[in-house]
C-alpha cells in the first residue's frame, strides 16, 4: 500500500495494489510482519509530522478518543 498525502488540506489516500484488495476481500484483514508494522509506523510518523503543518487550525484542535469511529471515503 502507498500514502498519497494532499499537502495543501493534509489529506491523504491510502492506496492498495490488486493483490492486497485480493487479500482484503478474502480475509477481511491485512497482517503486518513486525518489520512490515515497523516500516508502516515510520511512514505514518512522518505524515503526522506533515499533517500538523496542512491541516487548519480547527482540525488542529480536534480530539479523538479510542472509542471514536474512524470513517474513510
Amino acid at each position: 500500500m502507498q500514502f498519497r498525502q494532499n499537502h495543501k488540506d493534509g489529506s491523504c489516500d491510502m492506496v492498495f495494489t490488486d493483490e492486497e484488495i485480493k487479500i482484503i476481500t478474502k480475509k477481511k484483514k491485512l497482517h503486518f510482519t513486525a518489520t512490515s508494522l515497523k516500516d508502516l509506523g515510520n511512514v505514518l510518523v512522518r505524515m503526522v509530522t506533515e499533517w500538523q503543518i496542512y491541516f487548519s487550525d480547527e482540525l488542529k484542535g480536534k480530539e479523538t478518543h479510542d472509542d471514536d469511529i474512524v470513517e474513510g471515503k
